[in-house]
């Protein structure tokens, strides 16, 4: 990491908040359709609720990105979602029926997927001289999604799950305290209060950036099945907690990997192919969880593939969604792509797989290798390198 960030501290404040905010995330993740059958709901009820925790990305970052870019000051926004989502988390201990329990993950979701692309917006900020450097900052929350999914694995296996909300809720507060860390960006220098929306939503309307939010959409949807029903599917073909915990685990090691030379295989291969080989390699790996799930060798080696499926994925389209947006507008730029996959793609991919798993649970995964192959086609075809040059700022 270059010394200037390092002599003032940031990439260990930066770090720091990733990694507390992905611990929740490493709980949240692999944990809430486990704790929500433990409660004796079925396949439709858990895919419901999980789209509702993740479909609040659709809107959240998107209004709050709006605010942190008008009120210039991200960091208070970031705060006061990281104090709100626990405090509503709190209601599940008053009521757990299904309706309540609807209402209480759409209201904790709305202000914990409101934080993490105002996040991102900071630290391209901080790194605004060494963009390079953002999967070396980014890994430490893989790095705490580790350690609470293989913890927890081992913990699960020896004690009930009516601990799962406790364990949100200390995560949460965590993530709170971290924020403190950070402080705010200098508006004068990055967030200066500006009209560009028109510039902003002009840009949004270019072929090639419709193209490429589309492939977003299209591969987080295919990981709706892997969010909403991997531990339930290992759990089926008699995988213990512990099992589960570090297949979770391995696949976040390989995503760690994959961020500590992302600065490296950017530059060498491009954009475009990383894309290309990402949403093949992600077909491939859905398709090993379709037909082969009591392989543990097979597994093993598909958790391996989210190096591809999340790291390289995750970190090319950072890389584009910073070239082809001014700092002013990264605020809303961090939303939208937040909102459009992981908020649209997610939440329509765990309500599709709550419905594909009640008929067969091999459909959920078919359907999802079918569309990472969908999403290469669209890159192959529309979105040639010349698309990457970094665009003149707005």
């Amino acid at each position: 990491m270059p010394k200037n960030l390092m002599q003032t501290g940031m990439y260990w404040r930066l770090s720091g908040f990733y990694f507390t905010y992905f611990v929740v995330l490493g709980i949240m993740v692999p944990y809430f359709p486990l704790y929500l059958k433990s409660l004796g709901m079925d396949a439709w009820h858990i895919g419901l609720l999980t789209s509702v925790l993740i479909g609040t990305k659709i809107v959240a970052p998107n209004l709050w990105g709006w605010l942190a870019d008008h009120s210039q000051q991200r960091m208070l926004i970031i705060r006061l979602g990281c104090l709100l989502a626990p405090l509503c988390f709190m209601l599940i201990f008053w009521r757990r029926d299904f309706p309540f329990l609807v209402l209480i993950i759409f209201a904790y979701s709305f202000f914990w997927n409101a934080v993490l692309a105002q996040f991102e917006a900071v630290t391209l900020f901080y790194l605004a001289k060494q963009p390079e450097q953002y999967s070396r900052v980014r890994l430490w929350g893989s790095v705490g999604f580790i350690v609470s999914v293989t913890g927890l694995g081992w913990y699960f296996d020896r004690a009930t799950l009516e601990a799962f909300p406790i364990l949100i809720l200390l995560g949460s507060f965590a993530i709170f305290a971290s924020s403190w860390l950070v402080p705010d960006p200098d508006p004068a220098l990055a967030f200066a209060r500006k009209n560009n929306d028109q510039s902003f939503f002009t840009r949004l309307r270019q072929p090639h950036i419709v193209v490429f939010f589309s492939v977003c959409f299209l591969m987080v949807l295919s990981h709706g099945p892997y969010y909403t029903f991997f531990s339930v599917l290992m759990e089926q073909n008699a995988y213990s907690h512990t099992t589960i915990g570090l297949l979770w685990s391995l696949g976040v090691l390989a995503e760690v990997v994959m961020f500590w030379f992302m600065h490296r295989l950017l530059p060498r291969f491009g954009l475009r192919s990383l894309l290309l080989v990402s949403l093949l390699l992600t077909a491939m790996r859905w398709l090993l969880l379709a037909l082969f799930p009591q392989q543990f060798g097979l597994m093993l080696f598909g958790q391996c593939l989210h190096a591809f499926s999340f790291g390289a994925f995750h970190s090319s389209a950072i890389e584009i969604v910073r070239r082809w947006f001014s700092l002013q507008q990264s605020g809303k730029a961090q939303a939208f792509y937040s909102a459009v996959s992981f908020g649209a793609g997610n939440a329509l991919g765990a309500l599709m797989s709550g419905a594909l798993w009640e008929l067969n649970s091999t459909l959920p995964f078919l359907f999802s290798s079918i569309v990472c192959l969908f999403g290469a086609c669209l890159v192959w075809r529309y979105l040639h390198e010349s698309c990457f040059i970094r665009l003149e700022n707005p």
